[in-house]
C-alpha cells in the first residue's frame, strides 16, 4: 500500500506526520521506531538498496508490482496456455520472463498480453499526449489504457486490474505530489483495492489522496471523485450512514456542475441508485433510475456497462421490493433478460458483471412464478 503508516508499529501518519529515514525516506512515527527498525528490523541491510531504487515509496511500489504480476500470471495460466502476447508476440516476456494475462472481455485468441507490455503501451501513450500538449479529452483517452483494454474497450478486472494499478503507481510515484499523473495513479490504486475487497487499504489511499487535493486547492470535480470512491469504501467497511451522505452529495455535485448528460453524473447516479437498493430504499432508487436510465441509453448507448448496470439495479429494485406488484415482477424479468443478453454478447460469459445478474434473473423468475396471479 502507499506508505502512510509507520514501518514498525503501523501507526497512521497520513502524508506528513512522523519522520523519515534521512537516506531512503522510510517513514516512522518517531525516533524510537526508527532505531528499532535499524537494530532489529533489518533496515540496516535494506537502506542502501531502497535508496538505490528511488526511495521507500518507489521501492515499495516496485516490490508490490512484481508480486501482483506474478499473481496475475498464475491466475491466468490455464486460460493463456499456448498463446502469445498481442503486443510483443512472445509467450514469455523477453526481459521479465513473466507469463501472459487476460482480464477483459476479449474472447477466442484475442487479448492475451503481458502486464509489462500493457503498462509500457499505456506509459508511451500518456508520454506522447503530455509531450504534444494535447487537451483534457485526449489525455482522458490515453490514461484509459491503464485500466481499459484497447481491443474490446472493456475495463480489466480482478488480479489483472490490480497488477496494472501497481504498474501505474510504480510509473508515476516519483512525480511531484500534485502532478496529475501521480494523482491519477493514486486514484487507480485505491480503486483496485476496493475491487479486490481490501477496503482498509483503499481507505488509506483515498484519505491520503483527499488530504493532498485539499492541501493543494484542487478543483471540486477532483474532490467529488475522491468522495465517490470513499463512499464505496465506507460501504465495504459497514458504515452506511457516512456512505449515504457522500453518495447523495456526490451525485448532486456532478448534476449541479455538469448536468445530467455528463459521464460522471451518470456514473454517480448509478452508484447512488445501487446503494439505495442495497439499503432497501426502493422507491427512491426506482424514481432515480427511471429518470437517469433514458439519459444513459441516449448518451452512452444500450451496450455500455453503465447502462447495463443501471438497468440491472432497476430490475433488482423492482423484484426485491416487498410491495412489488405482478407488473413489477414481469418488468424485472424482462429487464434482466434483455440486460443479460446484451452483456453476454458484448462482454462474454466470463466477465464478472454477468454472473450476479444471471443469478438475479433466476431469482426474479422464481419470484414471478411464486406470486399470486389473479
Amino acid at each position: 500500500m502507499i506508505l502512510t503508516q509507520c514501518a514498525v508499529c503501523a501507526a497512521p501518519l497520513g502524508l506528513s506526520l512522523g519522520k523519515k529515514c534521512g537516506r531512503c525516506s522510510t517513514r516512522y512515527c518517531g525516533p524510537e521506531c526508527q532505531v528499532q527498525h535499524w537494530k532489529e528490523g533489518g533496515h540496516d541491510k535494506l537502506c542502501k538498496l531502497i535508496k538505490k531504487a528511488g526511495g521507500a515509496e518507489q521501492y515499495n511500489a516496485n516490490k508490490k508490482y512484481t508480486e501482483a504480476v506474478a499473481v496475475a500470471a498464475e491466475a491466468c495460466a490455464d486460460d493463456t496456455k499456448g498463446q502469445t502476447c498481442y503486443i510483443c508476440t512472445q509467450a514469455l516476456h523477453w526481459k521479465t520472463k513473466e507469463g501472459l494475462v487476460r482480464g477483459c472481455a476479449c474472447r477466442g485468441t484475442a487479448g492475451f498480453a503481458h502486464v509489462s507490455c500493457l503498462a509500457e503501451q499505456a506509459k508511451i501513450l500518456v508520454a506522447e499526449a503530455e509531450e504534444n500538449n494535447l487537451g483534457p479529452e485526449k489525455l482522458q483517452t490515453t490514461t484509459c489504457r491503464w485500466h481499459t483494454c484497447s481491443l474490446c474497450e472493456q475495463e480489466y478486472h480482478g488480479v489483472v486490474n490490480c497488477a496494472l494499478s501497481w504498474a501505474c503507481w510504480k510509473t508515476y510515484v516519483g512525480r511531484p505530489e500534485a502532478h496529475w499523473t501521480r494523482l491519477m495513479a493514486m486514484r487507480q490504486l485505491g480503486s483496485s483495492f476496493s475491487r479486490a475487497n481490501h477496503p482498509e487499504d483503499a481507505l488509506s489511499v483515498q484519505e491520503a489522496e483527499l488530504a493532498m487535493l485539499q492541501r493543494h486547492g484542487a478543483l471540486i470535480e477532483n474532490i467529488l471523485i475522491v468522495h465517490g470512491n470513499l463512499a464505496n469504501t465506507y460501504e465495504a467497511l459497514q458504515r452506511p450512514e457516512r456512505a449515504l451522505l457522500l453518495r447523495r452529495d456526490v451525485y448532486s455535485g456532478w448534476l449541479k456542475i455538469h448536468g445530467e448528460e455528463h459521464y460522471e453524473t451518470i456514473r454517480e447516479a448509478n452508484n447512488y441508485a445501487r446503494f439505495l437498493v442495497d439499503q432497501k430504499r426502493f422507491e427512491e432508487a426506482k424514481k432515480l433510475l427511471r429518470k437517469t436510465i433514458p439519459v444513459a441509453r441516449r448518451i452512452l448507448g444500450e451496450s455500455h456497462l453503465l447502462t447495463l448496470s443501471m438497468r440491472a439495479h432497476y430490475a433488482r429494485a423492482l423484484y426485491t421490493d416487498p410491495a412489488a406488484t405482478l407488473d413489477d415482477l414481469r418488468e424485472a424479468v424482462t429487464t434482466y433478460e434483455d440486460t443479460v443478453r446484451i452483456a453476454r454478447r458484448v462482454m462474454g460469459g466470463g466477465h464478472p458483471f454477468l454472473g450476479p445478474i444471471e443469478r438475479d434473473l433466476e431469482r426474479s423468475r422464481a419470484a414471478l412464478r411464486e406470486a399470486p396471479h389473479s
